[in-house]
């Protein structure tokens, strides 16, 4: 589908757009150097590129400061730790262009990326343009080496132009900042800013954008997502107290501003298959779990769910049994059901009764008995 543009289109011979990339750098010293060469070698060469040295404690600011030396293109401002967020709103707040667009310190852009989604929005006219990634982990058997996640695949095929969410509310899943080049006069009209002092900031803001503007889908693949395995990143401290309240917050926040968005068809696909996209990474973490960790992730399911039931949702036949277990405070039953789920080397055994296929749990795992059914249904598309 065509849209009719807001903005007229630059006629050829016209500067190259200005692209202003937002870099915050935290303890990169190690990732940092391959971001920013990546960055400054992609063939969309009209940037403004602000390192935000956000008080690494490394030797991040330093590396920064030495690119800005032989390039132009970037500088750098060195503030205190603030977080993520924080130095996200720092960098957009100084750095110039007609569109914007965020760089994490430890990942890679490919060389077309921008000169691909800001050559789209050029022609489109939209508020912003998002394409797929590949996850950047370590090469087998320990990872998966360099791959497309098959849920993005399917987010951005077929491509898509000029939409709203209303037209393609999964992809309020793709929830990653830096896949996306954002127009800037949209961002400064839509009033976006990060999140401050919570992890997991990407999600308000990028379904905020989602919800305000119309946005170009591209399959073409924009960013490589690297995978730490240092334990240093965010996403490999799930287990901590914190990360959890800081989760349930940003969905939140989420959630809210779909149901301010008022359209029931965008609420059920957000509350069904976005929102409840994750929660099987931590579910992984109930065995074991302390007291409080269970105790808040029991109110942040009923808070969400409690009028829906995760038994509707998107997530995997195991995944949903434990998110009913975990909504009636079966704790033993939830910890015995991930523990061996874990052991299981393929997908789940499963038993039909009835003609409904059931997810086959053992006896001496879990008695069926009072368990409701649709928690151990697996649907026709399903393997378990």
């Amino acid at each position: 589908m065509k849209w009719p543009a807001k903005h007229a289109a630059r006629r050829r011979g016209r500067r190259e757009p200005m692209l202003g990339v937002v870099v915050p750098a935290y303890g990169v010293e190690h990732w940092l150097p391959e971001a920013l060469d990546s960055l400054l070698s992609s063939s969309h060469r009209a940037l403004d590129v602000v390192v935000v040295d956000d008080g690494s404690p490394d030797a991040s600011g330093e590396i920064a400061e030495e690119y800005a030396a032989r390039d132009d293109r970037v500088r750098v401002v060195h503030t205190d730790n603030g977080g993520l967020g924080a130095a996200r709103n720092v960098g957009t707040a100084l750095v110039r262009g007609d569109y914007l667009a965020f760089l994490d310190s430890d990942d890679v852009v490919p060389a077309a990326a921008y000169a691909t989604l800001v050559g789209e929005l050029e022609r489109s006219g939209s508020d912003f343009a998002t394409g797929s990634i590949l996850r950047w982990e370590a090469p087998p058997p320990a990872g998966a080496g360099l791959h497309e996640p098959p849920w993005m695949h399917r987010l951005h095929r077929p491509a898509r132009e000029g939409i709203t969410a209303r037209e393609h509310p999964e992809i309020l899943g793709d929830v990653f900042a830096w896949n996306k080049v954002f127009r800037r006069s949209f961002w400064d009209g839509a009033g976006l800013a990060w999140p401050e002092g919570v992890r997991y900031e990407d999600q308000p803001t990028t379904t905020r954008a989602y919800l305000a503007g119309r946005f170009d889908v591209l399959p073409a693949v924009v960013y490589h997502w690297r995978i730490r395995t240092d334990g240093t990143s965010i996403t490999q401290q799930r287990s901590s107290l914190q990360d959890l309240a800081d989760r349930w917050e940003t969905k939140r926040l989420s959630l809210a501003a779909v149901r301010e968005y008022d359209d029931p068809s965008v609420s059920a696909v957000f509350l069904d298959r976005v929102l409840a996209g994750d929660l099987h990474r931590y579910f992984t973490g109930i065995p074991g779990c302390d007291d409080a960790w269970w105790e808040l992730l029991v109110a942040g399911v009923l808070e969400l769910w409690g009028e829906r039931s995760l038994v509707h949702s998107g997530l995997p036949p195991v995944h949903r049994l434990v998110g009913w277990l975990v909504e009636q405070d079966r704790r033993s039953d939830a910890a015995a059901v991930m523990a061996w789920f874990a052991r299981l080397d393929g997908p789940a055994p499963q038993e039909e009764r009835d003609g409904v296929r059931l997810l086959g749990v053992p006896l001496e795992v879990l008695d069926p008995t009072g368990v409701d059914p649709d928690a151990l249904a697996i649907r026709a598309h399903e393997r378990a």
